[in-house]
């Protein structure tokens, strides 16, 4: 590290140190006057600490002219900025609070009859030696407040995580106790609010409106204020970049737990593409699909059992079967509509159909059949090229 005040000859200190008297007065004096954030009366804590921290800076650097030793010991600085940032005072008016000081006292310096005396080889090294100090002190004050500023911060993150957490569970906690949780995370609980499931939910949350996230398993979950009709998805949308991420159904807090459930479980699906190409989708526009997702193990036994008929037919017969009979299904019966989806003739569905008759018997022509069938084609197991989330 640089010591430029090893380049300025001893006797300079026991020089200016005369000159330095009234100088803590001075410096507090300008601070308070150019830099809003400390025009307070110098009284209690606040008074002790500044110009005990402006006093023992003056008299530390002239102790080091001459000294060919590193400023190592700067604790007190990294700690004065740690209580500025607790005071709720900005990182821009701490160093503005170092450069008015360091301004004010040069220009003390530099007017006294001493420092007229100096040759001026001296003058350029003291002026150094100074500028370069106290930038050193400003950059302790700055580490001390960026820490403090970090710590903050991830105790803020920690209370809100919690807040997320406790929302979440599928018991609703007492009114009190969120109400004490959300106090203890800074969040004012919204009167309607949507769970939104999406990776790096904690960078998401922090680009949307008043909303907060929280690192979950297996996806991490923001609970979002939904403060109007439709702007607020847009602003999700915004603050979701490429990710892709499902949106809950809207709730009021109490109910925030049906919100989060919804949109974890149309997570996996979305994040296997079988939810539509958006980004975003809304998990109730998806309730079929979730509720076979609900009960794999009974969505499965209704596609076996439904596609059974199939079962015995080649390979290529079957799949020509399963899409024909999906593309007639989603048509309504309709032939034209059936042909036109599947890019074929008409007759060639006809023909189609006459076989799935043969294949299906009178199930097509039962309502509560073709219904079991409509069901267990959309119950088909994720594609294994899906797309990664």
């Amino acid at each position: 590290m640089d010591r430029p005040w090893a380049r300025v000859p001893s006797w300079v200190g026991v020089a200016v140190r005369p000159e330095l008297s009234g100088a803590v007065d001075e410096i507090v004096t300008a601070v308070r006057a150019e830099v809003p954030d400390y025009a307070r009366p110098l009284t209690g804590r606040f008074g002790a600490r500044i110009t005990e921290g402006v006093s023992v800076a003056l008299g530390q650097f002239v102790d080091l002219l001459g000294v060919d030793e590193s400023l190592t010991d700067t604790r007190v600085y990294r700690a004065l900025g740690q209580l500025e940032h607790r005071e709720g005072r900005t990182l821009a008016a701490l160093q503005s609070a170092y450069q008015v000081g360091s301004r004010t006292l040069w220009r003390r310096l530099g007017g006294s009859a001493t420092a007229r005396q100096l040759p001026p080889e001296v003058i350029f090294s003291l002026a150094e030696a100074l500028f370069t100090y106290i930038e050193q002190l400003s950059s302790a004050s700055v580490t001390g407040w960026a820490a403090e500023e970090s710590s903050r911060a991830g105790s803020l993150q920690t209370r809100r995580h919690a807040l997320v957490e406790l929302l979440s569970r599928r018991s609703p906690a007492p009114a009190t106790e969120v109400e004490q949780a959300a106090a203890a995370a800074g969040w004012t609980m919204p009167a309607r609010l949507a769970a939104l499931a999406v990776h790096d939910v904690v960078g998401v949350a922090a680009r949307i409106p008043s909303a907060i996230g929280a690192d979950l398993d297996p996806v991490g979950i923001a609970l979002v204020p939904a403060v109007d009709r439709t702007g607020w998805i847009e602003r999700v949308a915004a603050g979701l970049g490429d990710r892709r991420a499902v949106l809950g159904p809207v709730v009021e807090p109490a109910q925030a737990h049906r919100s989060v459930a919804r949109a974890q479980t149309a997570w996996p699906l979305h994040a296997a593409g079988l939810l539509g190409p958006g980004r975003l989708v809304r998990a109730d526009e998806h309730l079929l699909a979730l509720l076979l997702a609900g009960e794999p193990d009974l969505a499965q036994d209704l596609r076996e059992r439904s596609m059974r008929p199939l079962v015995g037919l080649p390979a290529g017969a079957a799949a020509r079967a399963e899409e024909t009979l999906r593309a007639w299904l989603d048509a309504h019966g309709d032939v034209t509509a059936t042909a036109a989806a599947l890019h074929v003739h008409p007759q060639t569905v006809r023909y189609r159909l006459a076989q799935l008759r043969d294949t299906f018997g009178d199930a097509l022509d039962d309502p509560a059949a073709r219904l079991e069938l409509a069901v267990a084609l959309r119950s088909a197991p994720p594609a294994a090229d899906a797309p990664s989330p």
